[in-house]
Order: C-alpha cells, then structure tokens, then sequence
C-alpha cells in the first residue's frame, strides 16, 4: 500500500482553499486499511504544493508542472513495487493520480486501465470550452488527450491505447459521452452496472484479458458511489452505485491475474467530520481485496 496524496487536479472547493482529498490516505488508515487486508507498507510519495498562482480559463491545465514531476517519481516508486512482483494499492489523491501508474506501466509494456468513476473525465479543449481541472480530464490525458507536458511524459504517448481502455459508472446525463464513443473505448453506465455488476465486470475481464495485454490497471473514483451513500466527494451525483454492487464489481476485477493493481481517489475527508463515510468506504475495499 503506497500514499499518493496529490490534490493538484481539483479546483478548490471553496476559492483561497485546497481540495481536501490528500486526506484519504490518512483517513482509510486511520480505518486499519493496511493491517486489514495484510499489506506491505510502502509509505508515501509527498506531492508538491498545491498552487494555482494567478491561473485563469484558457491557461490549460492548472498546476501542470507540479503534476507532471509528481507523477514520475510515483510511476518510479510504483516501478519498483512492480519489479518485486507486488499488487499495488495506490491510495490518492484525486484522479489526475492515474498518470503515475500509467506511465509507470506504459515504461514496461502494453497495459489496459479499467476505469471507475461517475463521470467519463473525457474533458478536452475539443469538446469545451476550455479545460483546467486534470481530475475531470484524466482518462483523456492517459490516452493521449490533452497538451504534451501531461500526455507524452518520457516521450510514452500515449499511456494507454483507446482499444486497451474501459470506462464504467458515468451516469445518464455524461457530458463527454460522444466522445467516449468516437474513441471507441467500451464503457458501462452506472445504471448498466446496477442491473448485473457481475455481469459487467465479465465484460470488462473479457475484453481486457487478451493475449497482447500484459496486464491492466484499475482507477477507483468512490463518486462512481450514489450521492446519498457518498457525499464526501468534490461533485456528487445521484444514480451511482451502492457499497453492494461496487464490491460485486470490484472483486472479479481486483482478482484477476492480470490485474497488477488499484488506485483510489476523491473522497474528501474534510466532508466527512465523523469519518462516517471513510468507514463505509474501508468496509468496501476490504471486501473487495481480501
């Protein structure tokens, strides 16, 4: 179990503040999630400081400099998890973190990403406005969406092929869907996934478990949770799923051998002041890893 505690790709909740995600890590500790699923501790890769400076919309991506830096030296410590033959559980941060692993696994080979979350985060400068926030843009940018300082890092664009990415848990109402659908990266909504989690994760196995895949990579985004079950996030949605059907999806997912590991972000202890919902959430990947 690694620390990422990045929160370089959120806008702030509240302006002069910082997103309080960089808390998870502490929080699902202070759960006993180490001890509880026996895993190695491997201690924490310190971001740097969160810091929009005078950033403004059209700027690009805000704090992309401190992002792109952080996320070589978590691909390098992530690199040498895998080098001992470790499944990595990476706790974040927010979803800008995927770039780490990503690139970690793009240095050794072909690898697919099983991607989690409430919202596609397929955000471009083709499709909006502008772009800014990397935590709403981040499976665009590890497949290679997105401006060269965050997609081509160690010149590797892009991470991960369009044919080697799945996406599941947007709701109906996604935004960037059409361009889900242009790239031909096969995605489940949320209310798909309710109907048979099982059923979905076999889907995903079967399209991921293929000979010229050395493996794959799972990115948990816990908003891809029902609003009322997980409040605790940055933008709160109805129409997710509950702990139940998130387990059911996790499981075959985490159990395959392919698999070489999961990170997980979003949640935001400082909306959680009785850590009522960082025990719910440990209860799940508890589950789901043991």
């Amino acid at each position: 179990m690694l620390d990422g505690p990045s929160n370089l790709g959120l806008r702030p909740p509240v302006e002069g503040t910082v997103p309080g995600c960089y808390k998870l890590a502490g929080a699902l500790r202070d759960q006993g999630i180490v001890t509880r699923i026996g895993a190695m501790d491997a201690g924490c890769v310190v971001p740097p400081r969160y810091d929009r400076g005078g950033w403004k919309p059209g700027d690009g991506v805000f704090n992309a400099g401190a992002m792109a830096s952080y996320s070589v030296r978590l691909a390098d410590r992530i690199g040498t998890l895998l080098d001992d033959e470790k499944f990595v559980v990476l706790l974040g941060g927010e979803c800008s973190n995927l770039l780490g692993p990503a690139l970690a696994l793009k240095r050794r080979g072909r690898y697919g990403v099983v991607y989690l979350d409430g919202h596609s985060d397929m955000r471009t400068v083709d499709n909006d406005e502008y772009v800014g926030a990397a935590g709403g843009e981040a499976l665009a940018l590890v497949t290679g969406r997105g401006q060269d300082d965050l997609t081509d890092l160690e010149g590797l664009s892009p991470y991960v092929r369009d044919t080697d990415a799945v996406m599941l848990g947007y709701r109906e109402d996604e935004a960037y869907l059409e361009t889900l659908v242009e790239a031909g990266i096969p995605h489940w909504s949320a209310l798909r996934i309710i109907e048979d989690p099982a059923q979905a994760a076999h889907g995903v196995l079967a399209h991921l478990e293929r000979e010229e895949l050395d493996g794959f990579w799972v990115h948990l985004d816990v908003d891809i949770l029902d609003a009322a079950i997980m409040p605790a996030v940055d933008s709160p949605d109805p129409g997710g799923l509950d702990h139940t059907q998130l387990r059911n999806l996790l499981r075959p997912l985490l159990a395959s051998e392919n698999c070489v590991g999961i990170d997980i972000g979003i949640y935001d202890p400082d909306l959680d002041p009785e850590q009522v919902y960082a025990k719910e959430l440990t209860d799940t990947l508890v589950a789901a890893l043991s």
